[in-house]
């Protein structure tokens, strides 16, 4: 396993904040509104001490200083985030109103991009507070705020990816007949946390007819013999996500189970190899969605190929028909096909791919061909 990376520091998050401020301005946008969640840990290596109804919300702005709105009782945690050197923290207290210590930072009629997780409560108090202003979310506004990753979130994303390859290897070691889902499902997250995660996010165990469900939840249903089990998990590590899908077998495949696996995997491969800069984010889910449909399973490819990852799991970009987005080197996504077949069994094999200069690169690099377990 890589070592601990170097903490980003204060000049890291202020480059952050500029760029997301000129990248606002460049979209017409009078500024960027940051509520606690994954946008501002990445803006400001803030969070929170939990979640709360009061307003924390940071206000950025071409041309003038980030600032950080926080409730008093709560001004000292952030004093001590790593990107507070960068910005300037203006505090409320109770009893007052955090609208008009907020409303004199914004343009009173201007259009801002607002963090997804932004609370109704805060925005419909900014409306009230300044009703000339509008809204718009992150995902919608600014969607590649976050998607290009530098150097440094690489070698992250890289070692939670060796991180969840770990997993997956040690995993084909254990027991799976006889025994529960949910069991394989904790033996997946022991051994992630083992491997450095400090947060799981999912440990999908979809066996059998389970395993037509892409997003099934690991219950109490024993593992059998004969069963194709779907194996989907990953978290945080270092701040950055994992994501690896694997499709393994107890005992012995049929011939059928085969073909679909290879089906799955012919079309992993080719959508990977069409990885490169320029191209839209739409073709590589084209690619892989062509082969399986030439295979005749077009109509049980019943989800996107891909989507991005960073400091969460699931964000922009996506690898889905109508993302014209072109990719860009520093970008890095999931590349996930799967075959569903209802009461029966599925197949999903995933990788989180960057782009490169030249094409892409996997941070996945177990097995794809389908493992036989006992």
């Amino acid at each position: 396993m890589t070592g601990t990376p170097a903490p980003f520091t204060a000049d890291d998050y202020q480059a952050r904040m500029e760029r997301a401020a000129r990248t606002a301005a460049d979209a017409g946008l009078a500024g960027v509104l940051v509520a606690p969640g994954p946008d501002l840990v990445w803006l400001t290596g803030y969070a929170p001490p939990a979640a709360t109804e009061r307003l924390t919300l940071l206000v950025l702005a071409a041309g003038q200083d980030p600032v950080l709105v926080v409730p008093t009782l709560e001004a000292p945690d952030a004093e001590k985030a790593a990107g507070a050197p960068a910005l300037t923290l203006r505090d409320w207290t109770d009893g007052k109103d955090p609208y008009a210590t907020t409303a004199p930072l914004l343009d009173a009629s201007g259009r801002f991009g607002v963090s997804d997780n932004a609370w109704a409560l805060h925005l419909l108090g900014l409306q009230k507070a300044l009703p000339g202003t509008s809204y718009v979310s992150l995902t919608e506004g600014l969607p590649m705020l976050r998607a290009v990753k530098d150097a440094a979130e690489l070698g992250r994303l890289a070692a939670a990816g060796e991180a969840a390859d770990a997993t997956y290897e040690e995993i084909l070691k254990v027991s799976f007949a006889g025994r529960r889902e949910s069991e394989v499902a904790g033996d997946l997250a022991d051994l992630l946390r083992r491997f450095g995660h400090s947060q799981v996010d999912f440990t999908v165990v979809g066996s059998g007819p389970n395993g037509a469900n892409p997003h099934h939840e690991a219950g109490e249903r024993v593992i059998e013999n004969g069963d194709m089990v779907v194996l989907d998990f990953g978290g945080l590590k270092h701040g950055y996500g994992s994501d690896t899908s694997r499709t393994v077998h107890v005992g012995e495949p049929s011939a059928e189970e085969r073909r679909v696996h290879d089906v799955v995997r012919e079309a992993q491969e080719a959508a990977f190899r069409a990885v490169r800069p320029g191209i839209a984010c739409q073709d590589v889910d084209r690619v892989a969605r062509a082969h399986i449909t030439e295979a005749g399973y077009g109509d049980r490819f019943i989800h996107r190929t891909g989507h991005g990852i960073g400091v969460t799991t699931h964000e922009p970009p996506y690898m889905i028909e109508g993302e014209e987005q072109p990719l860009v080197p520093g970008m890095c996504f999931s590349v996930e096909p799967g075959i569903y077949l209802p009461g029966r069994f599925g197949v999903r094999i995933e990788d989180i791919v960057t782009v490169t200069e030249d094409g892409g690169r996997r941070l996945n690099n177990t097995s794809r061909e389908m493992a036989v377990v006992h």
